[in-house]
């Protein structure tokens, strides 16, 4: 059965920004079949009409960035720095277990398709001794809340006893790493068009990881040609680190290891000298941008103006909510604009642009500009349909103002593929009930195990 989606206002965050008043989208199996103005022409056979009369259409938005094991654990060390908030959280992550991990992550991502989000890159990093699965229970998340997954196979081998701020229990030697690694992209990583699940290389960071390890991880994803992330420049103290330990900022230490290109995104990049941002450009290497998760820890605000300009790509990330408690991805739209506004002036981002960084962006980074991310003929049937009609918007005539600047619409419907996530503001798949009990009992449980400990 087609689908026709009309009556409501469409952006496509296409190459040319087209836009229609009101328009239409016609979705053939998981793709897009035709965009326009208007009502949509008769289709051949049965059609499931959707009336967006009062609603903005957009693309699904594409998280670039986030730990959705951590939403078992929010709330924690909430007027901390960086490093203070890893220190104190670190024992806490080191209770996590495959339950754990599961019902975190799908009340996370539940709360990013309530958010508009249709892809979510998460990056998993932490694999407590006995723990289980934990990996694989993000996959499953995913799978029961229905949206993709770009999973981050993250890895640290650097423990307290080696100069990192992670507890030894929660890190990995070079070569269980490089295994768990492996194990993951052969057990999950789909590279075939309109893939559910994608898996990315990702060791945690410089001040986590060896030099060892991020010079393997690299050699290992691009043997098996997957993405490369990891988070990068966040903080001043990690550049003083960085410069202490290697004499080289952030930037300069990644490049020289081969990581920075088109197959790598960076999460942060909040300090960048113009060089380095110059260098991001040339290379084509991705920024996830999480403006709340940098104020919260008061990290700073990321160059996003100037890095546009390099014609680098850059994406949204929520980041994990254990520095960013709301954990939605529409949210980050209007944040991303007050905050490259607060710093570089109010032509720093337009509501447009904003948009763009949570859809088209977001695809870019992830390597998925050809599928998601834009509203096309022949694109992935990723599509939020926002309503607009009621009193938070009323009177806002542009609906990409009202959308990016306004409180969060509610979400009338989101579909994957074609497939309804949300449908009248309520998943689809699975009763946020039972993912608020299966929270509140994993909360309890690594509360637990902290105060064992």
């Amino acid at each position: 059965m087609s689908m026709v989606i009309e009556g409501g206002a469409v952006v496509t965050v296409d190459d040319s920004g087209t836009e229609f008043a009101e328009g239409h989208v016609v979705i053939e199996g998981d793709r897009i079949a035709a965009v326009g103005s208007g009502s949509a022409p008769p289709q051949d056979g049965p059609v499931r009409r959707i009336d967006a009369s009062g609603c903005l259409v957009t693309p699904g938005l594409v998280n670039t960035h986030h730990h959705l094991y951590q939403w078992a654990t929010r709330g924690y060390a909430a007027d901390a720095t960086l490093f203070g908030w890893l220190t104190e959280l670190y024992l806490v992550w080191a209770g996590i277990d495959e339950e754990i991990t599961h019902a975190a992550a799908s009340a996370g991502l539940a709360r990013m398709a309530l958010s508009g989000c249709t892809t979510a890159a998460d990056h998993h990093y932490v694999f407590p001794r006995g723990g289980g699965d934990v990996f694989g229970a993000v996959v499953t998340a995913a799978e029961r809340i229905g949206v993709r997954l770009h999973a981050v196979r993250g890895s640290m081998d650097r423990g307290r006893s080696h100069g990192g701020l992670p507890p030894d229990s929660v890190v990995e030697d070079l070569d269980a790493a490089l295994a768990g690694t492996q194990e993951a992209i052969d057990r999950f990583h789909d590279p075939g068009p309109g893939a559910r699940v994608r898996v990315a290389v990702g060791p945690c960071s410089p001040f986590s990881v060896s030099t060892d390890l991020m010079c393997e991880a690299a050699e290992l994803a691009r043997r098996n040609g997957v993405r490369l992330h990891t988070h990068l420049a966040e903080t001043v103290d990690e550049v003083e680190q960085c410069r202490a330990e290697f004499g080289r900022t952030p930037v300069e230490y990644a490049d020289e290891l081969g990581w920075l290109g088109p197959d790598v995104w960076l999460a942060h990049t909040v300090h960048l000298s113009d060089s380095a941002i110059a260098r991001f450009g040339a290379t084509g290497t991705g920024s996830a941008h999480c403006p709340s998760s940098n104020g919260r820890l008061g990290a700073g605000v990321a160059p996003v103006r100037p890095l546009l300009d390099a014609g680098a790509p850059v994406g949204l990330g929520v980041d994990g909510v254990a520095s960013n408690e709301a954990g939605g991805l529409g949210e980050e739209m209007r944040q991303a604009l007050l905050t490259a506004r607060a710093r570089y002036g109010p032509q720093a981002l337009s509501v447009r642009d904003a948009l763009r960084l949570a859809t088209r962006g977001g695809a870019r980074c992830l390597g998925r500009d050809d599928e998601l991310g834009s509203l096309e003929p022949g694109k992935l049937a990723d599509i939020a349909v926002w309503r607009l009609d009621g009193l938070d918007h009323a009177g806002i005539a542009d609906p990409v103002a009202a959308l990016v600047l306004g409180r969060l619409p509610p979400l009338d419907r989101l579909l994957r593929g074609g497939t309804v996530v949300v449908d009248g503001g309520r998943l689809t798949s699975v009763p946020e009930t039972d993912l608020t009990q299966q929270l509140h009992r994993a909360d309890a449980r690594i509360r637990t195990r902290k105060v064992a400990a």
